[in-house]
């Protein structure tokens, strides 16, 4: 029956799950307004939730696929502290907890890929296995195999109407090399996005809290992090890196050098800001520069930084006053939630998540576990594939 306690459940697994979100029983108890001592039960098998409360504990609160709970043991999964290099070990052991559960979902639609593909990707030579950094020291060279491998110009962005749209051609070019690409809004502000790496699935998830231009500066910086054959964390601000060991910081170093190579070549950057003055330029020059490149005014002042024409601290300090323009101007309007979850999820992944149900070689109820949905509202989602994933 539905409102009946599931069979199969693993209470060690439910007990892990809480743990590994930094929740105690009463946070998950006052989450779902229910006595501590049916938490409990459950998380030493005296009783188990019926349904419609493991979908709650699985999507709502600890941001795991439904499946998870069915194991007869708990995944061994790496600490975030463990896995990323690229901020201070401080920063790593104090993330919030809305960060870790990201990282965790992100992990779980890893697993999902797995599920649904197989050990292999379906890409047979994705970009990771082609373009592999292990000596960062050219930057121009690695720049241009990038954008030669993800076939997008300097001139094809330029033609896009706007920021949103030349993230789009980003998103999905880095998706057609074989990176999955998932986005959600950060509580934690201060970071650009994330990658973790996997030998056949590596997946970024990037803020979705911020402008599209920050945005696609961070999709590639995590890209470029890829392919140092790493996981990596970032920062809007940079801030740490001088505090991390020398090849760490050097390797952040590289992959922030390599992102604002492949956005605004050197050769192009050149050529457009001949006769511009940096120091006493207005707010209006540098976006109409950036407005070339689809980039932040922050990717072009720094680039003045890398010349040598402009100081660190006066960066800074720009970046700042641009930063608070920006938190201060945004739009905090929420819009449709099939149109914004669509838009965080891999378009890949939900295409060929909707392509098995749709040849039958998964069910519904697979389906929507996959995508980490409720089953009565898969239709939604199939839906906006079907009518071409215009979120």
């Amino acid at each position: 029956m539905k409102g009946s306690p599931i069979v199969g459940i693993t209470p060690a697994v439910l007990k892990w799950a809480r743990e590994s979100a930094n929740m105690s029983v009463f946070d998950v108890a006052d989450s779902l307004k229910k006595p501590v001592d049916v938490i409990q039960g459950w998380e030493s098998g005296e009783s188990a939730p019926t349904y419609s409360q493991l979908e709650k504990l699985a999507y709502d609160i600890y941001k795991r696929p439904l499946a998870i709970f069915f194991m007869p043991v708990a995944p061994d999964e790496p600490k975030p502290y463990a896995e990323f290099r690229s901020l201070p070990d401080t920063d790593l052991m104090h993330l919030s907890r809305q960060t870790t559960l990201l990282i965790r979902k992100a992990r779980a639609f890893q697993m999902a890929l797995v599920e649904l593909h197989g050990e292999r990707n379906p890409i047979v030579l994705p970009i990771w296995k082609r373009i592999q950094v292990n000596n960062p020291s050219n930057i121009d060279q690695f720049a241009r195999q990038i954008r030669e491998a993800l076939g997008v110009s300097v001139e094809n962005i330029a033609q896009r109407p706007d920021d949103d749209a030349a993230l789009k051609i980003w998103r999905r070019a880095i998706e057609a090399q074989g990176i999955h690409i998932f986005k959600d809004s950060f509580k934690q502000k201060e970071l650009s996005g994330f990658c973790l790496r996997h030998p056949e699935f590596p997946v970024i998830l990037i803020n979705n809290s911020t402008t599209r231009t920050r945005q696609i500066f961070s999709l590639l910086h995590e890209l470029a992090h890829l392919l140092c054959n790493r996981s990596g964390i970032s920062r809007f601000d940079n801030q740490g890196i001088e505090e991390l060991p020398k090849a760490d910081r050097d390797i952040e170093k590289f992959c922030n050098a390599l992102a604002a190579e492949i956005l605004v070549p050197s050769e192009y950057f050149d050529l457009s800001t001949r006769g511009f003055d940096p120091i006493h330029a207005k707010d209006e020059d540098f976006a109409q520069l950036a407005k070339r490149f689809h980039v932040s005014r922050s990717v072009i002042l720094r680039r003045f930084v890398d010349r040598g024409l402009v100081s660190m601290p006066f960066y800074l300090d720009k970046d700042r006053e641009w930063t608070d323009q920006i938190k201060a101007t945004q739009d905090g309007g929420g819009g449709s939630y099939y149109n914004t979850k669509g838009a965080y999820l891999s378009e890949q992944f939900l295409r060929d998540v909707v392509s098995r149900y749709s040849r039958r070689m998964i069910s519904k109820g697979e389906a929507s576990d996959l995508i980490g949905e409720k089953s009565r509202n898969f239709d939604r989602f199939e839906d906006m594939v079907l009518r071409g994933f215009a979120a």
